[in-house]
């Protein structure tokens, strides 16, 4: 039984309710993703060979501090950086560490600022150099599938319909949809409800009701889209050692359609565009 509920009156936990925004948590969430989406614009020219993600997650933690802003993934069950930065068969939630990027290679990084109460959630696929054909292949199908994802929402229809936007079109184009890990609900919490998988049928799923604030970040693979976690507890990576992409907004369900709260205000959050 799905049940909604006015988020003003709604405990600071994830009960298993879908939570309703009003104007003001849907302005919260504006300054929070937008701040998100100008760290991520910055670090288009940070990444590049011989860069460390290290070095990209102190960027990250600094420039929230410059913004008043805390990264929501700091000491999250245990995580001790400001980001993930998910490298090539790194499907997600990958640890920055101090080995330097290299020419090639791709990289997945997510960010999620808390912002007077409200988390800005997202994420973005950078090239490091120049990539291969199929790389860039991956990113546009990846970052369309998203899209194809937002245009899906709408008030009355069900989160089915998202998944089912990306799976149709990620298959045909011979990729797959990881399933182990979905989008989220989001606002004063850094997940909540519902859960938004990026595969599925448009008929399932909750109701998408105007308030509705949560993620969409689809995981697509060039592989098959079995995935395991390594032994650190955080890192997971394609079974088959494939390549994986992926691209997250956060957005919110309007009267029309939805709002998409982290966008780029440069434009950058598109894949094949220049550093």
């Amino acid at each position: 039984m799905v049940t909604y509920i006015d988020a003003n009156s709604a405990p600071m936990k994830n009960t298993g309710q879908i939570r309703l925004y009003g104007p003001e948590g849907f302005e919260g969430m504006r300054k929070a993703s937008q701040l998100t989406a100008r760290c991520l614009d910055e670090l288009v020219s940070r990444v590049k060979p011989g860069v460390t993600t290290n070095e990209l997650d102190a960027f990250v933690f600094e420039f929230g501090q410059d913004h008043g802003a805390l990264p929501a993934t700091l000491n999250y069950r245990g995580y001790t950086k400001s980001c993930c930065t998910s490298i090539n068969h790194v499907v997600c939630h990958g640890i920055p560490n101090d080995k330097p990027l290299r020419e090639g290679e791709v990289v997945n990084i997510d960010v999620t600022y808390v912002l007077d109460g409200w988390h800005g959630d997202s994420s973005r696929m950078y090239p490091v150099g120049e990539i291969k054909r199929a790389a860039e292949r991956l990113l546009d199908i990846t970052h369309r599938s998203l899209m194809l994802g937002i245009e899906a929402v709408k008030p009355g229809a069900r989160t089915g319909a998202i998944g089912e936007a990306i799976q149709t079109y990620a298959e045909s184009e011979r990729c797959s949809v990881v399933r182990d890990f979905c989008g989220h609900g989001l606002g004063q919490l850094f997940h909540d409800a519902p859960n938004i998988l990026h595969y599925g049928r448009a008929g399932e799923g909750p109701e998408m009701r105007p308030g509705m604030i949560f993620t969409i970040e689809p995981m697509i693979n060039l592989g098959r889209p079995h995935v395991k976690v390594l032994s650190d507890g955080w890192t997971a990576v394609t079974r088959d050692r494939s390549l994986s992409a992926q691209y997250e907004h956060t957005i919110g369900v309007t009267e029309t359609g939805c709002e998409i709260f982290t966008l780029s205000p440069a434009g950058l959050d598109r894949p094949g565009l220049p550093a």
